[in-house]
């Protein structure tokens, strides 16, 4: 049996985003970010994790920022505005539950 592949997409300058897993109750899923890429200021209803596989990042949750550097995990609840600064090249592991349909969707065009 094989897998799904997903196409790359590019949601903001400098950010990949590749879906690595997924089900409606969890989706696994690779950004990779140059160096000074951003990931804009967002919310969701979905609970999020994120995990420094690579890079140094500069997190900004709920009023608070955080330095992430590899190894560095971090959880953002659903509804909680959040993004990030790259400041050193390098990728992010994020789930989230439920899975992200509108990520599928924009795979799907």
């Amino acid at each position: 049996m094989s897998l799904p592949i997903f196409p790359a997409a590019t949601p903001d300058p400098g950010v990949t985003r590749r879906i690595l897993a997924e089900n409606p109750d969890l989706m696994v899923v690779s950004f990779r970010f140059e160096t000074g890429a951003k990931g804009k200021l967002h919310s969701h209803p979905h609970v999020q994790s994120t995990f420094v596989a690579s890079g140094r990042f500069e997190f900004f949750r709920d009023g608070v920022t955080y330095h992430l550097k590899p190894g560095d995990s971090l959880v953002i609840p659903g509804g909680v505005e959040h993004g990030c600064c790259c400041l050193e090249s390098g990728e992010l592991i994020d789930n989230f539950t439920p899975r992200r349909d509108d990520f599928l969707a924009a795979a799907a065009t």
